[in-house]
Formats: C-alpha cells, structure tokens, sequence
C-alpha cells in the first residue's frame, strides 16, 4: 500500500521530455498524472480563438472575466490509452500542441491569474491523489512540499531536434531553426518572468537527458522511489 499523498513534482525547460516522462512514471506507479502545461496551452488557445491576443501582447482586461466559467478538465481515453485536455465538451489535445499556441502560451502563463487559475487545478488534484506533475513551478509554487522534486534540463539544440520531429511526425510543416528560437525564446521569458519564475528547487534532483533514453530515465527514477518509498513498478509502464 502506498504511503498517501506522494507528490512528485517535475521542472524544467520547454522539449525536455517532462510529460513523456511523467506519464510513464503514472503509468509504472499507479499514480494520477496532471499535465500543467496542457491547462496553460488550453487557456492560451482559448486567448487566441477569442482575440485576447494580438500582435504579442495578451488583453488582460479582456481574458480574466472568463475564467471563472472555462471548464479545462482532463478526460482518460480507453481507446487513446492517455488523458485528453477538454475545454468544455470540446476535445483540443491536439489543438493546442500546434507551433503557433507554443509562441504564446509563455505570454499567457506569466499572468498571475492565469497561474491562479491553473494553481487551483493542480491542488484540488493533488489533495487526496498520488500524483506526479509537470510544469515549471510545481516544485517551487504549486507544491513546495512534494516529496520528490526533478528538474529537468537538456542541449537546447537537441530539444529543438526532439520538437521538431514530434511536430512533422503529425504532419505539421516546421523549420528546425524556427523552432530552436522558439525554445529560446520560451526559456528566457519562462526564466525572467515576475510571477512564478522557472527556476530549479534547492531540494530538487537535476535530470539532464540529454543523452539518455526514455529506459534510462525510468531506470533513474525506480531507484529514487525504491530508496526514499520502498516502491517497484505495479505495471509495465511502455
């Protein structure tokens, strides 16, 4: 039996693999997966299909009266094998991986109430539930107190490689260059923001897998779960 309310948070830069990695750690452990960046994605998406955003700058005044009635949840698909991100009835998991809402959704997330928002999420998940989240403040705003914090970090030419096949393998024409500075871009803005800033936990464990695959890093992980819970895998998490 699992020991209640395991938190474990995972930080780090944008093409670094953290929900990849999440989901699989949820998978092998039994654990509830929220994905942060899909509600921010989704909130962003929202902006833009509704004219909050326009030439780089988001209208505050404009987007903030809507959030109190956007109704963002997350769905389990039997046939998919995954959680989809709804807003409303609406299915937008694939919506909201498009290049052009990745240019905005650092924009939109530097507002405080938009963290606000995806804060009360994130925590009404995480009161009952063993979870495992990822984002960029988990470890550091949302629960400063999970027991296990990761920071994740990568070559920022092979994150571009990574996000650059994900998006042609679903037939999106892209430009690696275009989207190296993207990432750039996303960094710095996530790094530099007033509200909630990326920045690495004092406690949390640095994961840089830049040359390490997908078995490598759950190899990684089982050995800090066996050591600080006395966990194994409960499923094959593939």
């Amino acid at each position: 039996m699992y020991e209640k309310s395991i938190i474990i948070a995972i930080d780090g830069f944008s093409s670094t693999g953290k929900s990849s990695f999440a989901k699989r750690i949820a998978r092998a452990y039994g654990f509830l997966y929220l994905d942060s960046g899909a509600l921010y994605r989704a909130v962003t998406l929202f902006a833009m299909e509704n004219g909050f955003i326009s030439d780089g700058s988001i209208d505050v005044a404009g987007l903030q009266p809507f959030l109190g009635d956007l109704n963002i949840h997350f769905e389990y698909s039997q046939k998919e094998g995954r959680s989809l991100t709804y807003m409303g009835g609406r299915n937008v998991e694939d919506d909201i991986r498009t290049l052009q809402v990745s240019g905005c959704v650092s924009l939109v997330a530097s507002q405080r109430y938009v963290r606000n928002f995806v804060d009360g999420i994130l925590r009404e998940h995480g009161r009952n539930s063993n979870v495992v989240m990822d984002g960029r403040d988990i470890g550091t705003t949302v629960f400063p107190d999970a027991g296990v914090k990761i920071f994740m970090t990568a070559d920022v030419g092979i994150r571009a490689a990574r996000r650059a096949a994900e998006l042609r393998e679903k037939g999106e024409e892209c430009d690696l260059a275009a989207v190296l500075k993207n990432l750039q871009e996303r960094d710095y803005i996530d790094s530099h923001r007033e509200v909630s800033p990326l920045v690495q936990a004092p406690d949390a464990i640095v994961l840089d897998n830049s040359h390490m695959t997908f078995d490598d890093q759950m190899l990684w992980i089982a050995d800090i779960l066996r050591k600080k819970y006395g966990l194994e895998p409960i499923a094959d998490e593939g």
